[in-house]
């Protein structure tokens, strides 16, 4: 975090949240409010083989630390990045006889970090990791046993010769890592692939319609680019104006759960009461569990009866995904989706599940046609529901454009493309992986649509040879992970 950055935000005192951070100047949105770097990251245990330990891109091939075998780098240059952090590391595995879990190399890392540079404030934090919440005196008994075997777990790792710390202040770190760890995406920003400790983001409240957002960049560690080599961070953006003094928020959560849903999820993860405007005033509830308007309106019964179908519904579908049975997926949603459509609203999160799933895997399946018409629903359902600019709406409308892009409808797939550009660019910015990609589809389906309004019937006879002659792009296999959320909670 540069001095600069740092002058533009204070910690702060906020009424019953306890710290905060404010803005110290105007902020614009898709502004950077600050960049920070990890203060120590891991990659998951399941990933470290596929995934570079420095900038956690995911990478076909990557080189492995040749001491302790176990990490793995995009290029000599990522590895030698890394070598300060991974020393101690490196020697420990190999004195341990193998790596533990990610839990344990982190709180060792951030142990390590301390033993270097002492407790104190490190530069460009705000706050030190002394002072960071941990919340072990609200775990539940589960919890405390996980933390109990996980500090067993660290001092059997832990080298003899490194620098002893207490018990309290151990179980402190894992607390820490608890309550604060923040997911770490690969480059496309798709899959959750480790968790990073972030003091300054970890000051930033909760609010279920924040005006920031947090994007991981990844950076760029190429060697032969090195004069464009950036560390890798996490970015605070603004996605509305803020004034000056305006307290910052991050959503820790999805918005598209009811406001109980919400509070419920943020009070088992992160123990407190969410008291934003939308959980107090329900805002939007009343959308999310719309019901069809009319002179036949549903009976209360009936609503009821066709929710309780349409959980049932999203638990076989998450067995049948888990199982790679997509047909049976399809099914599954189109016979849903006829009980849902007499009787709840384009606006019912239980109607707006079932489209996101049906059009996600009839792309993958290439029946593009039926899964435009879907994502076309969803999309006018999350854009009543959404911030403007949030980047899990802008996702989705980015997956709608590709879909109908692939179903030939150019006109209707160019106005999607470019309507989750522009959130996009402010939710992520214009050098993030994601937005170039979109950036080269928005030109691509711009060059389209005006072959296709010169002349119709020749784009058709062009785009059926170039069909012909070239494989149609597969969409990616549908994901049984939800997009990764902000924090990293351990399950």
């Amino acid at each position: 975090m540069t001095k600069g950055a740092m002058e533009s935000v204070e910690v702060f005192t906020a009424e019953g949240k306890g710290r905060g951070l404010k803005a110290q100047k105007e902020f614009l949105p898709g502004d950077v409010i600050f960049a920070e770097p990890a203060y120590a990251a891991v990659v998951f245990d399941s990933l470290t083989h596929v995934i570079c330990h420095t900038c956690f891109k995911r990478q076909e091939r990557l080189h492995r630390c040749g001491q302790c075998r176990f990490a793995y780098y995009c290029d000599r240059t990522c590895q030698r990045a890394a070598w300060l952090n991974h020393k101690n590391e490196c020697s420990a595995i190999k004195r341990h006889g193998k790596a533990p879990t990610e839990n344990i190399r982190l709180a060792a890392r951030i142990l390590w970090k301390m033993e270097r540079e002492g407790s104190g404030l490190s530069e460009g934090c705000l706050v030190s990791i002394d002072e960071l919440q941990n919340h072990v005196q609200s775990f539940g008994d589960e919890e405390k046993k996980e933390l109990r075997a996980d500090v067993e777990s660290f001092l059997e790792f832990w080298p003899p010769h490194c620098q002893q710390f207490g018990m309290q202040f151990i179980s402190h770190i894992f607390g820490v890592i608890s309550c604060n760890g923040f997911t770490l995406s690969d480059q496309r920003g798709l899959q959750a692939v480790g968790v990073g400790i972030f003091p300054n983001l970890c000051q930033a409240n909760h609010d279920c319609w924040p005006n920031c957002t947090v994007v991981f960049n990844n950076g760029n560690h190429e060697a032969v680019r090195s004069m464009f080599h950036t560390q890798m961070r996490i970015e605070l953006r603004a996605l509305t104006k803020i004034a000056p003094g305006e307290e910052l928020t991050v959503s820790y959560v999805d918005f598209l759960s009811l406001s109980e849903e919400r509070r419920k999820q943020l009070k088992k993860q992160y123990y407190f009461d969410c008291t934003c405007e939308h959980c107090k005033k329900q805002l939007k509830d009343d959308l999310m569990l719309a019901v069809k308007a009319g002179e036949s309106k549903p009976s209360a019964d009936t609503v009821k009866e066709v929710i309780q179908l349409s959980k049932d519904t999203l638990e076989k579908i998450n067995k049948a995904r888990m199982e790679g049975q997509y047909h049976e997926v399809v099914k599954l949603c189109r016979d849903c989706l006829k009980k849902q459509e007499p009787v709840l609203g384009d606006t019912n999160i239980y109607l707006l599940r079932i489209l996101s799933i049906a059009s996600e895997v009839l792309s993958y399946l290439q029946m593009f046609e039926e899964a435009a018409d879907y994502a076309k629903r969803m999309v006018d359902g999350y854009l009543k529901i959404y911030h403007p600019n949030n980047a899990q709406l802008g996702m989705a409308v980015m997956r709608a454009g590709v879909t109908h892009w692939h179903a030939g409808l150019i006109e209707a797939g160019h106005g999607l493309i470019c309507k989750a550009y522009a959130i996009l660019l402010i939710t992520h910015g214009p050098s993030h992986p994601i937005t170039k990609d979109l950036e080269v589809m928005r030109v691509q389906t711009e060059m389209e649509l005006r072959m296709f309004q010169q002349n119709e019937f020749m784009y058709y006879k062009m785009r059926e040879a170039a069909l012909k002659n070239q494989k149609i792009q597969v969409m990616p296999e549908p994901s049984n992970e939800n997009a990764p959320s902000l924090f990293h909670k351990k399950e």
